[in-house]
């Protein structure tokens, strides 16, 4: 076993982060469909976030945003002239391909990949498969910018490894890590690879939603087992509860969060409840370690509650002293049930003794709460050392980057905002300078 760190990268909020209500089954996203955003206060909310856990000594990166919109999407979809030309165009015959090639949705990186440390994997490198996020149009396209990304930071090939994008096919629909746990004794201990899925394509007798779409497959969680080169001992396939995916529990993070051996989790979440624990706790007696399931029983906490709030999606971090302090958004404080569940949680006794709650109004509104925001990557001193430097978050790093939100940024958008082609400039520009403050040159592949 070595000694590893969990960084958390959070997504920097984009200069055109707008409400665009795409997400059919993000109840949240669709309540809020066209209303004015704020893309600098959406910024600075993610920036003070990081800066805090940060300052705590929390390992805490960044991945920067998309370029939007994306012409190259618009273009094939037979939007054509100049630049300013398709704009409008698009904007005229159909503003919702507009918004999608403008979508803020990369802001949420816990979507961009699914990643095994080192510590799990046949080859001994970190291995990450971007997601194809192929369920919806204006996400299916991100994973090109985000394998980019990825492989700008993690360009060391000895240590880590960044595979392509599974087949974008309804088969193989893969949501990231929004729908993978890792459990274990400690980061850099051997772990269990938690996987969840919303239904299986190949199984036309397995339940599935009605309602709204399950967006992951059996078949892409089973496929990046594969890639990472996870043994199957420690590798756990759990079927997400298609009812609640139907109460707009689009990601298992949503409604279930995990860290080390514990896993906080609501009654309602899994198709087979005691048959997923069981799987966990086998899994988990191979790698020496125990499973801590916090059940949260519905009587306590509704599904609509806890979608609300969004209690689950938030983060567990560990601490230096063995306990674990639990991310929440405000909007946890303002949901009464959820409010008080927190209270006897924190003074059960059990794992969880600190609250740490942060206003992410602008992405909550959105549909994404803390743990949207964030990709987990369990790195050894090595493999940190040997990432690109640039990405991580410092005192200094927060103050260069507020600086650059408050030139950049405008304060309001609305969705007619997105037919003006000054909008693309700016965001153009903004993060042309961005690519030189990360020391990341040649990270966009500018279409403007």
């Amino acid at each position: 076993m070595r000694s590893a760190r969990e960084f958390n990268f959070d997504g920097l909020v984009g200069p055109s982060h707008n409400y665009a209500g795409l997400s059919f089954g993000n109840v949240a996203s669709f309540n809020n469909v066209k209303s004015a955003s704020n893309p600098k206060q959406a910024a600075l909310q993610g920036l003070e976030k990081m800066r805090a856990l940060a300052a705590r000594g929390f390992a805490q990166a960044l991945l920067p945003p998309q370029d939007r919109p994306n012409f190259r999407l618009l273009r094939s979809l037979g939007f054509s002239g100049s630049n300013a030309e398709v704009l409008q165009q698009a904007y005229k015959e159909s503003p919702v391909i507009l918004a999608c090639a403008y979508s803020a949705s990369p802001m949420w990186t816990a979507n961009a990949a699914t990643v095994s440390p080192s510590a799990d994997t046949a080859d001994g490198r970190v291995h990450f498969t971007p997601a194809n996020l192929n369920n919806k149009l204006h996400r299916a396209f991100e994973h090109v910018q985000s394998a980019r990304a990825l492989r700008a930071i993690f360009n060391d090939g000895t240590r880590f490894a960044v595979h392509d994008a599974l087949p974008g096919t309804p088969a193989f629909g893969d949501e990231g890590a929004a729908n993978h746990t890792r459990l274990c004794a400690s980061h850099g201990a051997q772990g269990v690879e938690m996987f969840v899925y919303g239904r299986a394509e190949f199984d036309a007798a397995a339940p599935a939603p009605k309602r709204y779409p399950a967006r992951h497959t059996l078949e892409a969680s089973q496929a990046v087992a594969r890639l990472h080169g996870i043994a199957a001992e420690r590798s756990v396939f759990i079927q997400q509860n298609p009812d609640v995916i139907d109460q707009g529990v689009f990601h298992n993070d949503v409604i279930a969060v995990g860290n080390g051996n514990v896993l906080f989790y609501h009654e309602q979440a899994f198709a087979d409840e005691a048959g997923a624990l069981s799987q966990l706790r086998q899994a988990m007696a191979g790698v020496g370690a125990e499973l801590n399931a916090v059940r949260v029983d519905t009587g306590m906490v509704p599904v609509a509650d806890a979608v609300a709030s969004y209690l689950f999606n938030s983060q567990l971090l560990s601490k230096p002293d063995g306990k674990m302090a639990l991310v929440v958004p405000h909007e946890c404080q303002e949901n009464a049930a959820v409010a008080r569940y927190l209270q006897g949680l924190v003074a059960s006794g059990g794992p969880v003794d600190e609250l740490v709650h942060f206003d992410l109004r602008q992405s909550m509104r959105n549909g994404g709460g803390p743990a949207c925001l964030r990709l987990r990557v369990a790195l050894t001193e090595e493999e940190s050392a040997a990432m690109h430097q640039g990405v991580v978050m410092t005192e200094s790093l927060y103050h260069t980057l507020v600086a650059w939100v408050e030139k950049h940024y405008r304060d309001r958008l609305e969705p007619q905002d997105m037919a003006d082609p000054a909008l693309a400039l700016e965001v153009h520009a903004a993060l042309e300078e961005l690519s030189m403050i990360l020391g990341l040159p040649g990270l966009y592949d500018f279409d403007l």
